[in-house]
């Protein structure tokens, strides 16, 4: 998007690439909540980020300070190498899209994405040049005039959107962006949010608790919890390599098992819980004691599943059960068993069979069924 025509006022707002760095980042509020905990972390510029973690983790909260609409109790945010900690969101070149939009229900479309220019004393013709220029990146030039009450919730987001990027921040921060839409909407909108952010090429700061959301979006995806980050990764390690049992459960598409070490030789342990059932993992480079717990996960997605009756189940990486529930998913199904050894509901094993798999050979609520899987499938997990 050429910004040149625009006067002075926005001369600093992309003067660098957008890396942000956090460093020992505290927030804590009067009554003695600690909102976010000695965070350190960094985002490198142009890229997009996902903060992710159910409610009450801090998320929201680091996204505030990083936009300056919060003030750190303690550390630094520094963006482009320079700290902005007492700097407005202007001075540091953010700009913040919110889960509620924000429009003014009284000005067009083309008055709203031009507001932020107006309030910077950019005149009239530069503005509603710009406006233009941004609305059409957003395809809404048809729609320029309608108020945001004859705007469906998709057309509002690219508003709010086009408004927030007129001022071309180094940082862009979304607060939920996507939670007010239904399901279509919101699955099209993540895929319109991703583009915009490769062909702006600004940093883009997206708070999200559906991790599906994260994986599809973001370069980096940062799992917080009880104001911590846990993991900080590429989208694709965080979902096949989750660091722990927490953030393995939480991100999904895991099983999480566990047991004592038994014996560790040429790099693979054995393991046996407490129902007795043996798996076998990969621990090269580690050292653990035998009568160690150990904790690891396995996917969903790569593991077999068949009826008990009839089949011979291997020594090791087997579970069997009673299968609880039956979802079909389209492309694939779902199956849950509520294991032999252990029925707590918390424990439940989960298989994701390929649907033409699973009606070639149908398994039915109650029946026994056994899930196995390789060795390389194992993953070990750091105590929580």
């Amino acid at each position: 998007m050429d910004m040149a025509p625009l006067a002075p006022a926005l001369a600093g707002a992309a003067a660098g690439r957008g890396s942000v760095e956090l460093a020992g980042l505290v927030k804590r509020y009067a009554d003695g909540t600690l909102a976010v905990d000695g965070i350190n972390l960094r985002i490198t510029g142009g890229t997009y980020c996902c903060l992710l973690g159910p409610s009450g983790c801090g998320k929201t909260t680091m996204l505030r300070m990083i936009a300056g609409h919060e003030t750190p109790s303690e550390g630094e945010i520094l963006i482009d190498g320079g700290n902005v900690v007492g700097q407005s969101p202007r001075e540091r070149g953010t700009a913040m899209m919110f889960q509620s939009y924000a429009l003014f229900p009284h000005l067009s479309v083309r008055d709203n994405v031009a507001f932020t220019l107006r309030v910077r004393g950019i005149g009239k013709r530069e503005r509603y040049r710009e406006a233009d220029r941004v609305i059409e990146q957003v395809q809404l030039t048809h729609l320029a005039q309608r108020l945001p009450a004859q705007l469906s919730g998709g057309q509002q987001q690219r508003v709010a959107l086009a408004r927030a990027i007129i001022t071309r921040p180094r940082v862009l921060l979304l607060d939920e962006p996507l939670s007010a839409l239904d399901e279509f909407l919101r699955l099209q909108m993540r895929s319109e949010l991703r583009e915009m952010q490769r062909q702006l090429g600004i940093t883009f700061i997206h708070v999200t608790h559906t991790q599906l959301e994260a994986v599809a979006v973001a370069d980096q995806v940062v799992v917080m919890d009880h104001g911590h980050i846990v993991q900080s990764d590429p989208a694709r390690t965080v979902y096949t390599e989750p660091r722990s049992a927490y953030v393995a459960r939480f991100m999904g598409g895991q099983n999480v098992l566990s047991g004592k070490l038994e014996t560790v030789s040429e790099g693979i342990a054995t393991v046996r819980d407490e129902g007795g059932r043996g798996f076998r993992l990969r621990v090269a480079g580690t050292v653990h004691p035998t009568g160690q717990r150990l904790q690891f996960s396995v996917r969903r997605d790569h593991v077999r599943l068949g009826k008990v009756a009839g089949a011979e189940l291997p020594p090791f990486n087997a579970i069997t059960g009673v299968v609880r529930a039956i979802e079909y998913q389209g492309t694939y199904v779902k199956v849950t068993l509520s294991l032999d050894a252990n029925s707590d509901k918390d424990d439940m094993f989960v298989a994701y069979v390929d649907e033409g798999d699973y009606f070639a050979a149908p398994i039915g609520i109650a029946d026994r069924a056994f899930a196995c899987w390789d060795i390389d499938e194992m993953h070990a997990l750091a105590a929580d």
